[in-house]
């Protein structure tokens, strides 16, 4: 996954996916940070990279006050990226996350829709995640984009340092079935 497909009208907007690697862990821990209490840290993204899971940033132009964060050496800002884990006939969506900024703007499904695209292409027959429970802005987005929920997780999010938060496991098919296993 070097790279994923982008829609024609994504290039006119000069909107890139690009493989993240090792020198974009700064950037990408930085808005990371920024979107979630309970933060991957670089040595998960780090761990991700080494084992070859594929791990692409989406790129694109953002006018100026949109972003805390400098923008990268050609001119455009880190809008989001995306972690995944090929199975023998699934893909594991790990890590999908939206710079803050530009977040409610249709980047997250326009990844998701790059994702599912990719993940066809390698034969996979569903993609699947878990998200917080608390997350309901990310559950909803996910059933908005077809996704199933097919259980859950206990404990499997850190909460604070006593507690832990259940995840919901959800299922996308991308042969034709729903929230099957």
């Amino acid at each position: 996954m070097d790279t994923l497909p982008v829609p024609l009208e994504a290039e006119a907007r000069a909107i890139a996916f690009m493989p993240m690697t090792e020198a974009d862990l700064d950037a990408v821990h930085a808005v990371e940070t920024s979107a979630y209490g309970h933060p991957w840290s670089p040595r998960h993204f780090r761990d991700s990279l080494q084992a070859g899971y594929p791990a692409v940033m989406l790129i694109g132009e953002a006018h100026a006050g949109e972003s805390p964060w400098p923008p990268r050496p050609d001119g455009r800002w880190l809008l989001g990226y995306l972690v995944a884990m090929p199975g023998v006939d699934e893909v594991h969506l790990l890590n999908l996350t939206v710079n803050p900024p530009h977040q409610r703007q249709g980047w997250a499904r326009f990844m998701l829709d790059a994702l599912s695209l990719w993940s066809r292409g390698q034969g996979a027959r569903a993609l699947w995640l878990e998200v917080r429970q608390s997350n309901a802005p990310a559950r909803r987005l996910y059933e908005r984009y077809g996704f199933r929920e097919v259980g859950v997780r206990r404990g499997y999010y850190p909460l604070s340092a006593l507690q832990r938060e259940d995840a919901v496991v959800m299922q996308l098919g991308l042969d034709g079935t729903q929230g099957t296993e």
